[in-house]
């Protein structure tokens, strides 16, 4: 991915969303997401976890005067709807909107994590005028899906596929182990507690001769001799160079050996910390 010197570059998008309402949508948010819905912040990013404290959605909450707009960044919307609709009794004073379609916008900063910019939110707005009027330049397509393999941004039933906790998908800063109960909190305090986590997320690159590659063999290997498996690629993009990157779980006992591993299709894969991870 380019980019050229001093220009912003932004990524568009377009999510599914959904309004909580009422007086009591907060409370009610705070018990079932893991970051706190309390705070005087116009958004906030948080996940959606199970009891068990794995991953089920990655969401980008916006407080709108008496209701919270959600914004489904990762995840299967009805899913997350039909849960919160079983949740909801009739003391929280808590409603579901139909679903819609907005438009996020938000600056892609190559060096930072993509938590750190604001995004802008376009209800029932074409956002082209806006961007247009202001001179903005958006990110292709092609490269978005680089630059969020590079933010370790994770994907439904790639990384999220009913096995991976938030914090070894580099979610820490979206838990917040200083407030009440959630859904999955006992996990989350139990993990914090013995600072130990037996995988990490981490980005992977490999120069390859054909690009025919399927990657039917997602394991990691120690090195050539197969004989220590050090982890799994969960998704991987064929760039136009003979390259591809991706995401991988690794275990921790090999994080700090070295940077290289192997894959039976790949061959030699070079394994590296994403941007937008933050660990313990």
């Amino acid at each position: 991915m380019t980019k050229k010197e001093n220009k912003k570059i932004f990524w568009l998008e377009e999510f599914e969303s959904f309004y909580v309402e009422g007086d009591g949508s907060k409370r009610f948010m705070n018990g079932i997401t893991t970051n706190n819905i309390n705070l005087d912040v116009p958004f906030i990013q948080a996940c959606w976890l199970n009891p068990k404290g794995i991953l089920r959605a990655l969401l980008e909450i916006h407080v709108h005067k008496d209701k919270l707009l959600l914004v489904n960044i990762v995840g299967n919307i009805r899913e997350i709807k039909d849960f919160f609709g079983d949740m909801i009794f009739p003391t929280d004073r808590v409603s579901l909107s139909e679903n819609f379609l907005i438009f996020r916008l938000q600056e892609v900063e190559k060096n930072q994590p993509w938590r750190k910019c604001e995004p802008k939110i376009f209800i029932k707005q074409d956002p082209t005028n806006y961007c247009f009027e202001n001179q903005i330049e958006l990110l292709k397509s092609s490269d978005l899906e680089e630059w969020k393999i590079w933010q370790a941004i994770p994907r439904l039933n790639s990384e999220i596929d009913g096995k991976n906790n938030p914090l070894e998908l580099g979610l820490y800063d979206l838990v917040d182990f200083n407030k009440g109960c959630y859904l999955g909190q006992e996990t989350m305090a139990r993990l914090k507690r013995i600072s130990s986590l037996k995988q990490e997320i981490r980005v992977w690159s490999a120069n390859i001769l054909n690009k025919n590659v399927e990657l039917n063999d997602k394991k990691i290997y120690l090195n050539e001799n197969k004989k220590i498996a050090t982890g799994t690629i969960t998704s991987f993009l064929l760039l136009s160079s003979n390259k591809v990157i991706g995401l991988a779980m690794i275990k921790k006992n090999y994080l700090n050996h070295i940077n290289f591993f192997f894959n039976e299709e790949l061959g030699l894969i070079k394994v590296e910390k994403s941007i937008g991870s933050t660990f313990f």
